[in-house]
């Protein structure tokens, strides 16, 4: 029987971030300032953060965290279940290969009990003196059917290989392969599979519920300091890098690029996504609450608005406001930013700088 899949939240109060003894990046006040008069159209309903159930405002810490298990807890019942417990990580080798500093070995493990998953792993090659754990990184690939192969570094322009960039930098890296490429014939296939597993749960949960593996593969290696968890991804993988930053308390510090913060920013509504019920105007949740959830760990979101076909942007800026009273219950400075780099849908070499610098300052 499946059970609350989730990883359940630690008491966000005692998380310690790296940044709180030491330097922040150089620019955060500039990712943090939101410009004058973002646009405000078609956001949805934003359902106040700091409200009680009994309608009193929230003005303490504490009183949110009783509030943010209630907001998770709506999450996880408009998501659906995925099965738990997880599988125990065994990892079987397909292939390795070196390069350039770093080995890249695609392995096969157990997603959902029975099955079979592959993902690149991304290691910088040690060298003899080296004897600390190295912090972890879950690259998850954006909307394309090379899928794992170019945020690995195997094919595909430069700009998407961000996988292999960041293992040349010095992470280890997991980049696990999205359900919709999982022996599938296509989109629809892999939803309809899902859903005969598990009829009451949404694309967005699977998508969740593999990341979250992603991250069970990445503690299990002795190699890797669990307590220095990120997460990245462009477009489709940004998606999921703002739901895993949500659910999994193990990430600290995330980067989601042109993912759409907004629901009608991009095709959340789509059934391998979230479904049709987001368009009700008056549909109760708001990614607000999601970007509040991962208060007080770094998150940046990278927009390209202004440039051709971009998902985030000025527009996303009003979902961050929302939740930005959340995230000052933990003082300041706020580690929730959006940069706009306004060259559309992509990551250029400045912006993919930027994502470097982040996870390396928050994650060192």
């Amino acid at each position: 029987m499946a059970r609350t899949w989730i990883v359940a939240a630690a008491v966000i109060g005692s998380v310690c971030l790296g940044s709180a003894r030491g330097a922040d990046v150089s620019w955060l006040s500039e990712v943090t300032k939101a410009p004058a008069n973002p646009p405000r159209e078609r956001i949805g309903k934003l359902v106040p953060l700091l409200v009680d159930t009994d309608g009193l405002a929230i003005t303490a810490r504490e009183g949110w965290e009783r509030q943010r298990t209630k907001v998770r807890d709506e999450w996880r019942k408009f998501l659906g279940p995925m099965p738990e417990p997880r599988p125990a990580v065994k990892l079987d080798v397909l292939k390795t290969e070196s390069l350039d500093g770093i080995q890249r070995t695609l392995v096969r493990y157990e997603g959902e009990p029975g099955l079979l998953v592959e993902g690149y792993l991304l290691k910088p090659l040690a060298n003899n003196n080296e004897t600390k754990p190295r912090p972890g990184i879950v690259a998850l690939h954006q909307t394309t059917n090379a899928s794992i192969d170019e945020v690995a570094g195997v094919s595909g322009p430069e700009s998407m290989q961000i996988g292999v960039k960041l293992a040349k930098r010095g992470f280890v890296v997991f980049c696990p392969r999205c359900f919709l490429w999982q022996s599938v014939k296509d989109y629809n296939d892999a939803v309809a599979k899902h859903r005969e597993r598990h009829p009451q749960s949404l694309g967005m949960a699977k998508m969740l519920y593999d990341a979250v593996r992603g991250v069970d593969v990445l503690v299990s290696l002795p190699e890797v300091d669990a307590k220095r968890i990120g997460a990245v991804g462009h477009s489709l993988g940004a998606k999921e890098a703002l739901y895993l930053a949500a659910f999994d308390e193990r990430i600290k510090a995330a980067v989601a690029s042109e993912g759409g913060t907004g629901f009608r920013s991009t095709n959340w509504d789509a059934p391998w996504y979230l479904g049709p019920a987001i368009r009700d105007e008056n549909f109760p949740l708001n990614h607000h609450q999601l970007l509040a959830l991962i208060a007080p760990r770094p998150f940046l979101i990278l927009g390209g608005e202004s440039g051709g076909g971009a998902a985030d942007g000025d527009r996303s800026w009003p979902l961050l406001q929302e939740s930005l009273p959340v995230w000052r219950l933990y003082g300041e400075p706020t580690r929730l930013g959006l940069l706009n780099h306004r060259q559309g849908h992509s990551i250029s070499p400045e912006s993919f700088e930027r994502i470097a610098e982040w996870l390396q300052t928050y994650l060192r």
